[in-house]
């Protein structure tokens, strides 16, 4: 997943950005947002550039990263204003996000080749140039015995790459279009990348694999401090994709310290939300399948969901009508609380965009990562080593918190199929990255795939690859495995929540 991962410079001013913002907002007063003025200079100090041509530039750009996490919009190079103007917008507590959620800071943009074959400076110069031999154009000459490639005739077919034997023509691929699975970044007028809104599902895997750190989307870190700050208890619904993402010091059992840390009231593990989430999509399957409808997609991963019913709207009806678990756990925390808030922290961009929705505003109020999380811990100085043990009070199943990870919502939806219908023959595809998911649709376009549970993830492992999280793949993976290992209990139907589903509907 190229950089996915790996600590980078981009990950530092992320973090320092979202820690200025969080801090701004715990010490804000009314009309006191000058102080954003100030910002640029203490996270990039001095006189020397660091990483671009221009320290004016790097602070140009803070600036754009730092109204898109306060959910302000973006303005382009050629407006000219302090950066607080307008600010005072984001301090209103039912501020939503303006639309779109996924932006691209134009001047931070490369403009980096898209879809280029190009001959390296390692070129051997042979005598046989196979190369020349199989283009189809005729698009490759020889300079001082050296091979290029005329871009005006190149047909990037890519059969030059194939035959050179010493593997130095390459495909120059836009990282930001390449892990785009809806093809939804296209070129604007300067060569920089732009999105194309109408196909954009904000899962956010473009920002995640931007290597000039130039793509950012919107967060409600000012919005939601602010309501902490206020007479209204804020709860954290925590998507089970938080295990190990802040490290060995704040392990499951000092959560909920750290969270009233923060200022929330209570923790909640979303887990109990997958757990009826699970029962749900269980019944319906039964019900539906193959009766109703030929086959059913899940429903817990909204960029999926989204891009399944927008190239797909003939089979819109075979994804699940389930709530998710964010939505059913912000009910229920609701429920049993009316006049609180409910800000879900989880690892996904395209949350943001499912908690905007008319439907679904008065159960969930923030949605904040857990890399804008990590910014408020920093603000607020918590020290997660001397945090006491306190555990979050919750019963969720172990299939519940497996929806973290790739195969784990399947899995989940089986295991309570089994115990419900145990007669019951299920079939069962799950595909990661969005470019995987069309192919099993495709499939099941053609009739490959009816009496399937199909499962579908944006981000590669699952919810631990999302855009928000901090930890490798493979390590969140692993802390999820643990935590599963020791959950009280094993499946979503021992959930005791059980009987709130039908009030809920």
């Amino acid at each position: 997943m190229g950089m996915r991962g790996i600590h980078t410079s981009i990950n530092d001013i992320r973090r320092a950005i979202f820690a200025e913002v969080a801090r701004l907002s715990y010490n804000y007063k009314p009309g006191g947002l000058s102080e954003m003025e100030l910002i640029p200079y203490r996270i990039i100090p001095g006189e020397v550039s660091h990483y671009r041509e221009s320290i004016f530039l790097e602070r140009a750009i803070i600036k754009e990263r730092m109204r898109l996490a306060m959910g302000l919009p973006l303005r382009k190079a050629s407006e000219h204003a302090p950066v607080s103007v307008g600010a005072e917008e984001c301090t209103k507590p039912e501020k939503y996000y303006q639309p779109p959620l996924i932006n691209i800071i134009k001047f931070a943009c490369h403009s980096c080749p898209d879809n280029q074959v190009t001959v390296t400076d390692q070129c051997q110069g042979c005598l046989a140039r196979p190369c020349s031999q199989v283009c189809p154009k005729d698009a490759i000459y020889f300079e001082k015995g050296q091979a290029h490639i005329d871009q005006s005739k190149c047909i990037k077919c890519g059969r030059c790459m194939g035959v050179c034997q010493y593997g130095v023509i390459l495909r120059m691929e836009r990282p930001c279009a390449k892990a785009c699975g809806v093809k939804a970044i296209r070129t604007d007028e300067y060569g920089r990348a732009d999105i194309d809104q109408d196909k954009c599902v904000s899962c956010g895997m473009c920002l995640a694999n931007c290597p000039f750190g130039a793509i950012a989307d919107k967060a409600q870190i000012f919005q939601c401090i602010q309501a902490i700050r206020s007479d209204v208890p804020v709860y954290a619904a925590i998507a089970p994709a938080i295990a190990g993402q802040f490290g060995k010091d704040l392990g499951p059992e000092k959560m909920r310290a750290a969270f009233k840390a923060l200022g929330f009231a209570e923790v909640v593990e979303v887990a109990i939300g997958a757990d009826l989430c699970t029962l749900q999509e269980a019944e319906d399957f039964v019900k539906e399948v193959p009766e109703k409808i030929p086959f059913m997609g899940t429903s817990c991963c909204p960029a999926w969901s989204v891009m399944a019913k927008r190239e797909f709207p003939q089979y819109a009806e075979c994804i699940s009508m389930a709530l998710t678990p964010m939505v059913l756990t912000g009910r229920l925390i609701k429920k049993e609380h009316p006049e609180c808030k409910v800000a879900f922290i989880g690892p996904c961009a395209a949350k943001k965009l499912e908690a905007s929705r008319r439907s679904i505003r008065s159960d969930v109020d923030f949605v904040l990562t857990f890399e804008e999380v990590l910014g408020m811990f920093e603000a607020k100085g918590v020290d997660f080593a001397s945090l006491e043990a306190m555990p979050v009070p919750n019963s969720a199943s172990a299939d519940g918190r497996g929806f973290a990870v790739s195969g784990g919502v399947a899995e989940a939806v089986l295991n309570c199929i089994k115990q419900l219908h145990p007669d019951r023959e299920v079939n069962i595809e799950r595909a990661e990255g969005l470019n995987d998911c069309r192919k099993m649709l495709l499939l099941a376009k053609a009739g490959k795939r009816n009496g399937y549970l199909l499962e579908g993830m944006a981000c590669p492992g699952g919810c631990v690859g999302g855009a928000g999280t901090v930890e490798l793949i493979t390590q969140a993976a692993n802390e999820v495995s643990k935590i599963k290992r020791n959950s009280k209990k094993a499946h979503a139907y021992e959930s005791e929540y059980e009987t709130v589903l039908p009030e809920l509907e």
